[in-house]
This record gives C-alpha cells, sequence and structure tokens, in this order.
C-alpha cells in the first residue's frame, strides 16, 4: 500500500478522516467528540500515540471538537493549521497553546512522515480556510469540503487525484425551498458556503474531460446536508449531469457517497 483514506464522518455533525502509508498515520480535521474519536481510531487499529499529525481545515465547531481533549490527552501530537485558523482557535479557546500548533500556508507543501502533503486555499466564512492534498510515490488523493466554489487553485490540486472525497452538500432545489430562513440559505448558497450537488457534478466535468479517460479516479461525495440532501439524489444528480456530458459511472470514474456517521471503507490508491 502506498497510500489510504478512510473515512471517519463526514457532516455538519463532525468531520474527521484518516490518511495513511505503512509508516504514517494523519487524522484530517477532529469533528467527533472524543469518546467517538477513539472508537473510530480503534476500529482503524490505531492508538492515538500513533497518529503521526493532525491537520485542520478551519476552526468550525464541526472539524475540531474533540483537538482541546486530544492535546490534553496525547500532548505531543503535531497539529497543523493556517495561522488565521490557529489565531481563532485560540481566541476561543484561550487554555491551547500556540506551541502545539505548526502553522502552514496554502500553497506551500510539507511531509509528514513519507508522506507529502499539500495545503490550498478554499472559500469558506472562517479565517483561513484550507483543504489538503496527499501524494506518495505518484499516487495521489485529495479531500474538499466547506468550500463555496471551486477555484482555479482548487481545481489544479484535484484535477489529477487517484482518489478525490469532493463536497456534495446540499441539492439546490431542496435548499433553496426547504424551511431554512433566508440568512442560512443565503450562507449556505455563496461563495463561502458550500458546494451543492450540481456543483460538484461541474467540478467532476471538468476533471474528467481534462483527464480524457488516461485514468479512473475514485471519487467519494461528502459532507451531505441531512435536511436539503440524501445519499440517494447526491449520487442521481450527480450521475445525471455526467451522463449528459457523456461522462459514466463505472467507465470513466467510480462514484459513491459518504456516511455521514458512520466510518468508510479503507481505500488504498
Amino acid at each position: 500500500m502506498e497510500l489510504g483514506l478512510q473515512t471517519f464522518a463526514s457532516s455538519s455533525s463532525g468531520n474527521s478522516y484518516l490518511i495513511k502509508s505503512e509508516n504514517t498515520n494523519i487524522i484530517l480535521d477532529m469533528g467527533l467528540g472524543i469518546k467517538k474519536m477513539k472508537e473510530k481510531l480503534q476500529d482503524a487499529e490505531i492508538s492515538p500515540d500513533e497518529i503521526s499529525a493532525v491537520l485542520l481545515t478551519h476552526e468550525h465547531i464541526d472539524h475540531v471538537r474533540s483537538l482541546g481533549a486530544l492535546v490534553r490527552q496525547e500532548g505531543n501530537v503535531a497539529v497543523y493549521a493556517t495561522r488565521g485558523t490557529i489565531d481563532a482557535l485560540i481566541e476561543r479557546n484561550p487554555d491551547l497553546s500556540r506551541a502545539l500548533f505548526v502553522p502552514v500556508t496554502g500553497g506551500k507543501a510539507f511531509d509528514v512522515g513519507d508522506i507529502r502533503v499539500m495545503p490550498f486555499n478554499v472559500s469558506h466564512d472562517t479565517a483561513e480556510p484550507v483543504a489538503y492534498a496527499f501524494e506518495k510515490n505518484g499516487h495521489r488523493a485529495a479531500v474538499v469540503t466547506d468550500t463555496g466554489f471551486v477555484s482555479d487553485e482548487i481545481f489544479e490540486n484535484i484535477k489529477d487525484a487517484d482518489l478525490l472525497v469532493l463536497e456534495a452538500n446540499h441539492e439546490r432545489n431542496i435548499l433553496l425551498y426547504g424551511r431554512y430562513p433566508y440568512n442560512l440559505k443565503h450562507r449556505i448558497l455563496s461563495d463561502l458556503g458550500h458546494l451543492s450537488n450540481e456543483a460538484a457534478a461541474e467540478c467532476l466535468v471538468r476533471i474528467l474531460a481534462r483527464l480524457g479517460g488516461k485514468k479512473v479516479p475514485r471519487v467519494l461525495l461528502a459532507h451531505l446536508s441531512k435536511e436539503n440532501n440524501t445519499p440517494e439524489q447526491a449520487y442521481i444528480t450527480v450521475k445525471n449531469i455526467l451522463e449528459e456530458e457523456g461522462f459514466y459511472v463505472g467507465k470513466d470514474l467510480e462514484l459513491e457517497v459518504v456516511d455521514r456517521e458512520e466510518t468508510g471503507r479503507f481505500l488504498a490508491v
């Protein structure tokens, strides 16, 4: 195994992923409670002291819920985040020491063990949000959620991924005609909000057109809204838009939907 990924949870209630090689264990976001987080690690046969690093995308609670507890219990864990995210976390949690964090910058790669990590900027209503791509020996995985649109920078970092976790937060019409208040609908639909099923599909069309059949990426649709989406809706909307553009699941890409709370199967690339 060169590189692999496992989803622990992906929703507005909590987000966390495992990215690993034979020698390195990276936790991307810690949005679950510490008890649940430890259960997920135990299921993955990883003890907390075997975590090589924790990477944070931004400071929203559904991405950092158990960070403080982990730091208190495992004080030697390296926590990587942007300076904006670090400042926001310390402002909210003064007990967190700045010495715990390793600052990262969008567009500047670094190594965690034998995995090359590339943070890149996304568009979300937080201090300095990023997503991450991971690479080892030419194998590449990327996780992109919590962004209002797919910028050129995002696209450049995910266009060649063998494995892509991509946000499909809501079905646009379900959100528009649903019971959310106007200000929340506006936030989600804005450039600082979340990707819709339709936006995810449009991104995948661009990727597949660029690949031209040279590889068949595996795509996981993630961060689904409980209120404004379903796994079935996300899958069929994305599948239909892809087919309208001449791309087919099973031929041009592998496509599945991440469970909001259950641990996904480990996927190697």
